[in-house]
């Protein structure tokens, strides 16, 4: 992947946001002595208003926790750039906004496709319904998560996906609650079960990713990342997953390839998409 410069771009001064709902406080936050949080310190963009959009720094491979050679298996991902906020919409977890809204489309906040994928022609980056983020997991579990995805409100789930030269097939699902409270809830209370993941129809069992754990403290300011992996002995082909909590926001991330799955492009893919989110 390519060095990536920051750059802004301005919004339209037409654009106003939507009324930040009532904030639904978090619970405190379990002490996850597995799981690596993943902090990187904010960029502060001082005298910058609403209706910017900041470009993101990649970080060299030396920085990204087993990432540390060329020829590592990394993704050629674009540059990526934060879309622009309608003028005068704070960002999340700024002052104002308690309740970590992000106000930019969330179609603008899910992660392009890298260059040699062939896109998925059902999960092109648009707004799909909530039986298709529902399909990704076990059959015994839709029925329970369905109950509580509505309960909790969910606003709109965007979703992209692709397949590799490889044979890799990846799909990110971007769900948006109506507060961090909400998503906070759905994560850690249902998903994230005792730190194991969720059975998923590609792969029921899971565990957590000791690849994952293993890398340095770099990461995004207020968010957090659980990553998993399908142990051994799997199937036919191994799957991948992780959910990256952001605000108001969700990531569900799956890599899935025959044979195996190689952690370093799926590591690369929920860095970056992490780092929309922040």
């Amino acid at each position: 992947m390519s060095e990536q410069s920051v750059t802004t771009a301005e919004s339209s001064p037409e654009a106003t946001p939507e009324a930040t709902p009532e904030a639904t406080s978090a619970p405190p936050r379990r002490v996850l002595r597995a799981v690596a949080r993943w902090t990187v310190a904010a960029a502060v963009f001082a005298g910058l208003g609403g209706g910017v959009a900041y470009g993101i720094t990649s970080m060299e491979r030396g920085d990204v926790p087993g990432l540390s050679t060329r020829g590592d298996g990394r993704w050629d991902y674009p540059r990526l750039t934060l879309p622009a906020l309608p003028a005068g919409a704070p960002r999340p977890y700024t002052e104002g906004n308690r309740a970590q809204i992000h106000y930019a489309d969330e179609r603008d906040l899910l992660l392009p496709a890298p260059a040699g994928a062939i896109p998925d022609k059902e999960l092109t980056g648009g707004r799909v319904g909530v039986k298709r983020l529902l399909a990704e997991f076990d059959a015994e579990r839709r029925t329970e998560l369905g109950e509580v995805l509505r309960d909790h409100g969910v606003r709109q789930v965007v979703s992209r996906g692709w397949t590799m030269p490889d044979g890799t097939a990846a799909r990110i699902h971007l769900v948006r609650f109506p507060s961090v409270g909400h998503a906070y809830s759905f994560v850690n209370e249902k998903v994230v079960e005792q730190l194991y993941g969720s059975p998923m129809t590609a792969g029921p069992d899971t565990e957590q990713d000791p690849g994952w754990t293993d890398g340095g403290a770099e990461a995004v300011l207020n968010t957090t990342a659980y990553v998993f992996l399908e142990p051994e002995p799997y199937g036919a082909t191994q799957l991948r997953q992780a959910y990256v909590l952001a605000g108001d926001m969700v990531a569900v991330i799956t890599h899935e390839k025959k044979g195996g799955t190689p952690a370093v492009p799926f590591h690369q893919t929920v860095i970056l998409q992490n780092q929309l989110l922040g």
